[in-house]
């Protein structure tokens, strides 16, 4: 069973994705047409269903964050990912609320300091940003890089994380 719930932020509407397992995806406002059609597709044995309760935990959790009380979160996740990626991912996870790192740093931290592109190649199928703070990776210099919610959100984020 897939369940998803759309919440409202400051950042634009969040389509939240959780599955058996935990949080499978968090998706920005301008992907959420993609999901039902794509997952409908991908996964045509599984019910989805939209089911606000089942994802209330995560999107209080998210409201805190974006409130400013809470600075970690404590959600299952459901990761599906190539395992360098996963490496990247998991030490993603571990940056601090308010502190940033450089993509160079995480690619040397998950085991390859040259494979800074594919660090950022994994941030950018990072399929649950915001928990997974994927904003809080730079470029070299403290550039801003990309960003799946585009670059506009990902100032928001750091802003309200006090990154400058």
């Amino acid at each position: 069973m897939i369940n998803y719930a759309l919440t409202s932020t400051p950042i634009g509407k969040l389509l939240l994705v959780k599955s058996n397992n935990g949080l499978s995806h968090i998706i920005f406002e301008q992907k959420i047409k993609q999901f039902e059609s794509t997952t409908m597709r991908d996964f045509p044995d599984i019910k989805i269903s939209n089911d606000f309760n089942s994802l209330s935990s995560e999107i209080k959790q998210l409201t805190e964050y974006f409130t400013g009380k809470r600075k970690n979160f404590n959600i299952q996740l459901d990761l599906k990912l190539p395992p360098f990626y996963q490496k990247v991912i998991n030490k993603v996870k571990e940056i601090p609320y308010g502190k940033y790192q450089t993509y160079q740093d995480i690619a040397s931290k998950a085991g390859n300091s040259k494979a800074y592109r594919a660090a950022g190649s994994a941030n950018a199928r990072n399929p649950i940003p915001i928990i997974i703070p994927c904003h809080r990776v730079l470029a070299k210099g403290g550039k801003l890089g990309g960003y799946g919610g585009g670059i506009k959100i990902k100032k928001y984020l750091l802003n309200l994380e006090g990154i400058q």
